[in-house]
């Protein structure tokens, strides 16, 4: 396999990068351009997933974009890494349920880099820091498939601003948190891209 990998420093609009996403799908479907890694951050923007319920938004001032991946309600931002990617499943497992294993499994890889320890939730998807009785999301997941391509992503919060959470019911959870690497004290993640490039390439090559 041979997978692109971008890194864009400036924040890239949430709609812009979506356009970029779509053509980048139908590329891959046409097999025109390669597979594709692309590390971001985006502006401040909330979005609603396919499943997404309005009783999650808690503050209905707030502008939200409606968009065609799986999940909820969720929110981007700066300090916040998206990390989106096109993957030709016509060329890999038509497995839905592993490809979401191996993103968590990314994720987890990514974390245990700086030793923290996460974990998966068989009840709600993405990954988790913290005591399984007390235990606070860190990253977000969410997929859509279209003639196999697989693309959209995870999010990993790192330094962004927790309290915009407090908007909506964050992937539709009421009862548990969110936390960020600088939340629990990871003081040093200047090398976070390399490490995330590192571990999907582990993984998707």
């Amino acid at each position: 396999m041979n997978i692109e990998v971008k890194n864009s420093i400036k924040a890239i609009d949430y709609n812009k990068s979506m356009e970029i996403l779509e053509k980048r799908v139908f590329d891959v479907y046409q097999e025109s351009k390669k597979e594709l890694l692309w590390i971001l951050e985006h502006n401040s923007v909330y979005t609603a997933g396919t499943s997404s319920n309005v009783n999650d938004l808690l503050d209905k001032k707030i502008n939200v974009i409606k968009t065609n991946r799986g999940g909820k309600h969720t929110y981007h931002g700066p300090g916040q890494k998206i990390v989106y990617f096109v993957l030709n499943l016509n060329k890999r497992k038509k497995d839905i349920r592993e490809l979401v294993f191996n993103v968590e499994k990314c994720i987890i890889d990514v974390l245990k880099e700086y030793e923290i320890n996460s974990f998966r939730d068989k009840k709600n998807i993405g990954i988790w820091v913290g005591d399984k009785n007390n235990s606070k999301k860190i990253a977000a997941i969410g997929i859509r498939v279209k003639k196999w391509i697989a693309y959209h992503g995870f999010s990993l919060n790192i330094n962004n601003d927790l309290s915009k959470y407090n908007s909506i019911n964050p992937c539709g959870i009421k009862d548990k948190g969110v936390t960020s690497l600088e939340n629990i004290n990871l003081k040093n993640f200047n090398n976070i891209n390399q490490i995330i490039t590192k571990k999907f390439l582990n993984i998707f090559l």
